[in-house]
């Protein structure tokens, strides 16, 4: 396995942050790692990238036990941080030779222009990294992660700051790298992770609440179900709140209703009733799968 948690705990004071969480990512997966902030996410990260030590329980990288001090591992590992730390005083080319000196690149020059066209910073690579906007500095942080051609790739919040299009690129970057990598990486970006991943680890309040496929995980959550409808008549929304047994009712676009329900047999049952009831021609009526969001927001909901 390219990354392998077993057990692992980590305290602050009377707050436990991870509590004796296990999972492992094997080559050639992205895996995205979510949870609401505090939930213990970038804590997991920093402990599996030897940045910060847990207190009990092992993080393994490449079948080598992470340990403070220990630079074997950490080799294998590129990462970026939440909170993107950056020489602004340096130019982008400057920094990265710097970065590569660190790591001890050979002839790093052919590195480094491969690895700026890639993150997609050709145009502002003579600039200071003190001029970039948000989003190119981050693609400067994530060409630092990959200068030395790490084979696990830790990323905490990579889109961050990007704007669409932008997410877009660093996604299929995301991707490509995936082919020939491990890629462990967190986001608030449900959306993305949806597009990137096969695979999603949720942790909430210290503990992982999921770790499957999102295919399995939209299968298995049916504690929530979700009725499209449409009908051929104009319809106002307080008919369909007439429905007994839904949590929660809303017009999407094109006059089609979204209904979430924990029984949706018996729902759909109402709805023939009440289009027979009121003269109305349904024109289509379809169960959605849940969403990354939905499945989310039900295993981290304050409640749990």
């Amino acid at each position: 396995m390219s990354i392998k948690v077993t057990n692992l705990s980590k305290n602050y004071g009377a707050q436990k942050a991870v509590n004796n969480i296990s999972f492992s990512v094997g080559k050639g997966e992205i895996v995205g790692f979510l949870g609401p902030n505090g939930a213990g996410k970038s804590t997991t990260m920093k402990i599996i990238t030897g940045y910060l030590a847990g207190d009990s329980g092992s993080a393994e990288v490449c079948d080598e036990k992470v340990a403070a001090g220990s630079l074997s591992s950490k080799k294998k590992i590129g990462y970026l941080p939440e909170a993107n730390p950056l020489y602004f005083d340096m130019y982008v080319r400057e920094y990265l030779e710097f970065v590569a000196g660190v790591h001890e690149i050979p002839s790093p020059k052919n590195k480094i222009e491969e690895t700026i066209k890639l993150v997609g910073l050709t145009l502002e690579a003579n600039k200071k990294i003190g001029q970039l906007s948000k989003g190119y500095k981050q693609r400067v942080g994530l060409a630092a992660a990959l200068i030395h051609d790490p084979e696990v790739l830790i990323l905490d919040e990579p889109t961050s700051g990007l704007d669409p299009n932008q997410i877009v690129e660093i996604r299929e970057v995301i991707k490509l790298l995936g082919k020939n990598k491990t890629v462990l990486f967190s986001s608030h970006i449900l959306q993305e992770v949806q597009a990137i991943c096969d695979r999603v680890i949720i942790i909430n309040k210290g503990n992982i609440v999921a770790d499957d496929t999102l295919s399995n995980l939209q299968e298995g959550n049916t504690s929530q179900h979700i009725i499209l409808i449409k009908f051929k008549e104009t319809v106002a929304i307080s008919t369909l709140q007439q429905l007994t047994q839904t949590t929660h009712i809303e017009q999407a676009a094109d006059g089609i209703f979204k209904i979430h329900t924990a029984n949706a047999e018996s729902v759909r049952k109402q709805l023939i009733g009440l289009s027979l009831n009121n003269n109305l021609n349904i024109v289509s009526l379809q169960s959605e799968s849940n969403s990354l969001e939905d499945i989310f927001r039900n295993l981290t909901s304050p409640s749990n």
